[in-house]
């Protein structure tokens, strides 16, 4: 008995792989001015591939020619993540999304229609049986070209959950193999968000043949935490971007979510993320797109490991885990960085010149000290060569 609750506790225990669906080419691509050329769009699809991600949103092939040409290309070209294609619940834009990625080794096709009151009466001027009727048509469509299709519900924060609940019952048995629960307009709290996954995967009929998605825009600044309180009451599928990019405020960051998942819910959820490449994927998407990354943003940004406090300097350099949940080699940054400004304390002025040079004693750093407060005043911040310049003029390098 003992022996067999042991396996039983092991089995439990064990991380449930969350898929990571990345739609950085489609709805990142859909912030203004961030259009991206097919030979742009093919070595940031490699290197999402290599990133490790499970689903590669290559784009809207009905959208355009262009769109519908890279969508073909990307499929030729991934070796691993499976290849999706958007569509409406539009007979001519399934049998496109279809042709675009025939050529995928895993092809899937990504259909929906909008199910809240306010796009079923304001946008389709419909009623809730003929969405119903519309949605089941174009999966049941999307199903006689590929095996794997994934169905949205667009503006499904704002749907009410029992009609979401038919819809999706309605569409599993059609064949959908995912369900996307998209919180287009950012709308919902993360207990909200939470609440309507749990309540799908209790009352889906056919649950157990699909996957619970979530896509969470980022309106209230909420997107990744509702993907996370969507991943924790029963998705196993989040779509996200890098960096956070698309349209208005921008959609769930995939940085953030796997790097959640890895240090907060390491013991129940894994993703097959390679997060040594996020700094470097990152920096290759903002580059391509001409869209920086902000300074403090979360894990990518400039600022995510640089300390410029002189208390926060000195507890890192003391030890990094003081002041850094997270070592920066994890996602692909060598090191933390000690940024001297005037709120540096001796700590970090000793640190930055044993860097360039100078092994400082006590009565020598206190002589920099003061030479270096006068210099950082004068400055927001004071770099390598500026320290060099100050140091050399005081002392000859002891190293």
């Amino acid at each position: 008995m003992a022996y067999f609750y042991f396996k039983l506790h092991r089995i439990q225990r064990m991380a449930t792989p969350i898929q990571i669906f990345d739609t950085t080419l489609r709805d990142g691509e859909q912030v203004p001015g961030c259009k991206l050329n097919q030979e742009q769009k093919l070595v940031i699809a490699e290197a999402l591939d290599f990133l490790g991600v499970d689903v590669i949103e290559a784009g809207f092939p009905i959208s355009s020619p262009g769109d519908f040409a890279s969508v073909e290309a990307i499929a030729k070209l991934v070796k691993n993540a499976t290849v999706c294609g958007l569509s409406r619940s539009v007979m001519k834009d399934i049998e496109c999304a279809a042709q675009a990625v025939k050529h995928a080794k895993k092809p899937r096709i990504h259909t929906g229609i909008g199910t809240s009151d306010m796009h079923i009466k304001y946008k389709f001027n419909s009623n809730r049986e003929d969405i119903i009727e519309r949605a089941v048509a174009a999966v049941k469509y999307a199903k006689s070209f590929v095996e794997d299709v994934e169905f949205y519900a667009e503006d499904a924060g704002r749907t009410d959950n029992e009609y979401l609940a038919k819809v999706c019952s309605a569409v599993i048995k059609a064949g959908a193999t995912v369900l996307n629960i998209p919180d287009t307009t950012g709308y919902c709290l993360p207990s909200e968000y939470g609440d309507k996954i749990n309540y799908l995967y209790e009352n889906v009929v056919g649950i157990d043949k699909a996957i619970l998605s979530t896509h969470c825009h980022n309106d209230l600044g909420l997107a990744t935490a509702n993907s996370i309180a969507g991943v924790m009451n029963g998705a196993r599928q989040v779509e996200v971007t890098i960096n956070g990019i698309g349209e208005r405020a921008g959609n769930t960051a995939l940085e953030e979510v796997v790097m959640i998942l890895k240090h907060r819910l390491g013991d129940q959820f894994t993703t097959g993320i390679n997060t040594k490449q996020l700094n470097q994927v990152s920096r290759l998407v903002s580059d391509s797109m001409a869209m920086p990354v902000q300074p403090n943003k979360a894990i990518v940004g400039d600022n995510a490991f640089a300390h410029s406090s002189g208390i926060h300097q000195d507890g890192v350099i003391k030890n990094r885990a003081n002041y850094e949940i997270i070592d920066p080699r994890e996602v692909g940054v060598d090191k933390s960085s000690i940024v001297l400004t005037a709120r540096s304390g001796r700590a970090a002025l000793a640190y930055r010149a044993k860097e360039v040079g100078y092994n400082l004693f006590k009565d020598e750093l206190d002589i920099a000290y003061n030479e270096f407060i006068n210099l950082a005043d004068k400055k927001k911040e004071v770099n390598s060569e500026d320290l060099n310049y100050m140091l050399s003029n005081l002392f000859k390098a002891t190293a």
